[in-house]
Formats: structure tokens, sequence, C-alpha cells
């Protein structure tokens, strides 16, 4: 192998660096071993040393408020009352939580949420993803323009929804007068109207990433198998159907994994829109146990602190599921 290498550097490198390969292969002896050692072990603490604070600040807000969230669930932590802190209850709070028809109701608001919000997702953020990947000029522009909602702050966002919703000189209601509907729907106050109003605002700010995820896959497949497609008669709704469709299907599980968990514990949208309101129409399991937590009463930590887990437990079934499902055989 040294000669080998010789050979190839006086074929393909400079004189000088032929005389580099030559005494680095030749120089190499095991006694040279422990100082090779500890230059690595120098070289390793470096590197560990760079990490040190991005680990540290890691562990500090992420694992340990996790830790610390797990064990709360297991004792009956009142923030008001000193007295109560880490005191041990066992099972208690999930007996109590499974038992009470406001988690039931809120768990049932949550699913509906899901069931709006993840499908809209995933059929308008596919459809735009087409329509962008058919564009020739100006794509940037319309990839830039999807993606605008997603960087801009979450509060900012659901406030000016807020504003378009407003009954009396709303945007969405002052349109409506203008095309002849006299009494237009109160969106956050009535609840036939408020969930569907929220998702909608939610999906507007959330849609933008799983769009080009779509139209990054779109892009990695092959032009030459929709026209071998359309050279054996395929309509454009086969080939979608039996081309896009099944090879975007990693893309659709990573999709689901990153909207899912958010959806169905979500928190902001109700917070800044509507406050759990009207009669408990928009009172996901994410806001009541915000508003157990930091609102309600002796603000029952560990109380919420169960809920969470059984939120998290449910999110992460879920994504096992997709998990799943991504890896079956067509």
């Amino acid at each position: 192998m040294q000669a080998y290498s010789a050979i190839s550097a006086l074929f393909f490198s400079p004189a000088k660096k032929v005389f580099v390969v030559t005494t680095q292969t030749t120089s190499t002896r095991p006694k040279n071993q422990p100082k090779k050692q500890a230059s690595l072990l120098r070289d390793d603490l470096l590197g560990y040393l760079f990490i040190a604070p991005a680990l540290l600040l890691y562990l500090t807000f992420n694992i340990w408020p996790l830790i610390r969230g797990i064990l709360m669930a297991f004792t009956d932590y009142r923030f008001i009352y000193p007295d109560t802190r880490w005191a041990f209850n066992g099972l208690n709070n999930f007996v109590k939580l499974f038992d009470s028809p406001k988690v039931r109701d809120a768990a049932i608001v949550s699913a509906k949420y899901s069931l709006i919000v993840v499908p809209a997702v995933l059929i308008l953020a596919l459809f735009t993803a087409i329509l962008i990947s058919r564009v020739r000029r100006g794509s940037s522009f319309y990839r830039w323009t999807v993606y605008l909602p997603t960087i801009l702050p979450v509060a900012v966002s659901f406030l000016m929804f807020r504003q378009m919703y407003a009954p009396n000189f709303g945007l969405i209601n002052s349109l409506l007068r203008g095309f002849g509907v006299e009494k237009p729907p109160y969106w956050l106050g009535e609840v036939t109207t408020a969930l569907p109003a929220v998702g909608a605002a939610h999906l507007w700010i959330i849609f933008g990433f799983p769009t080009l995820l779509f139209l990054i896959g779109i892009y990695n497949i092959g032009s030459e198998l929709y026209e071998a497609a359309s050279l054996d008669g395929a309509s454009r709704w086969q080939q979608f159907a039996y081309i896009t469709l099944p090879l975007l299907k990693p893309t659709t599980a990573m999709v689901l994994i990153l909207i899912v968990p958010g959806v169905f514990g979500v928190t902001d949208p109700m917070l800044i829109l509507t406050q759990g309101g009207p009669q408990g129409s928009t009172q996901t399991l994410g806001y009541y146990l915000y508003d157990i937590a930091f609102v309600q009463g002796d603000l029952r930590l560990g109380y919420a602190s169960s809920i969470s887990l059984v939120v998290s437990l449910v999110t992460a079934g879920l994504v096992a599921l997709i998990f799943r499902w991504s890896r079956e055989r067509e």
C-alpha cells in the first residue's frame, strides 16, 4: 500500500507532495502511537468543550423540564400551596382525569379539531405544491409567498385573524355584506363556526412548510415516469393516483409526523382567539391543561402535568402508527 500511494502521488501530484507522502508513510511507526493517541484525545476534549454550552442549554431547558413534568404528574403539586409541592399521590391524577367529563369533552374537541386541520393541510399543501411544480417562471416567488406565513410570529398572525373575524368591521364580514349577505356569522362567537374558524387561521399559518416538503418530493419524481404513462394513455388523474401519490408516501408520512402532535395538543389559537369559548366549543386538551395549570383556582400543576403526559402518549401512539403505515409496502 505504501508503494502504491507513492506511485500514485508520483503520477498525479507535484514533486513536493511526493516527498510529503513518502515521509509520512515511512515515518509512521509504533513508537509514535502514544503521541497520536494523545493528540486524538486532546482533539476530542476540545470538541466536547465546544459543544458543552449547547449541551448544557439543551439539558437545562429541554430534558430537565421533561423529567420534571413527568415527576409532577404523580404528585398533588399546587403552585400556591407550598406544602403540596412534590406530595406523591400515585395514580390519583390519572384516575381523576379519566373520570372527568371536562377532560372527555376537551378530548372530543381536540379530535374534531385534528380531523378538520390535518386533512385540510394535506390537501391544500399537496394541491399548492402541484400547482407550483408546473410553474416554469417565477416559481421561487410562489415558494416564498407560500412559506411567508410560517416565519411570521404566531401571535401576530392570530391577532390579524381575530381582526378579520370581527363581527362588525372585520374584513371577512365586510366582504360578505358587499356580496349581499345581510347577517354574516359571528365567526368566533358561535358554537357552529368557532372551531372551523380557528382551524382556518391555523391552517393558513402552518401549511407553507408541508407545501415545500411536497414540492421537494414532486421534484424528485422522474419525468420519464410521467412520459411513459402518457405514452400508455394514462390521464392526468391516473398519473396522479398511480405515480404521484404512491411516490409521495414517505413525504406524506413526514408531514403527518410534523403536524399531528402540534395540532392535537394545540393551545395558541384558542388562547389568542377564543379562550376556549363559546360554551367550551374550542376548549382542546392543550387549552384545558393550560387553564388548569395557570388560570383556575389553586393552579394544579400536578393534575395539568398528568393531562400533558396523557396527551404526549396519545400523540406518540399516533406517530408510531404513521411510522408503521409509511413502512408498509404497496
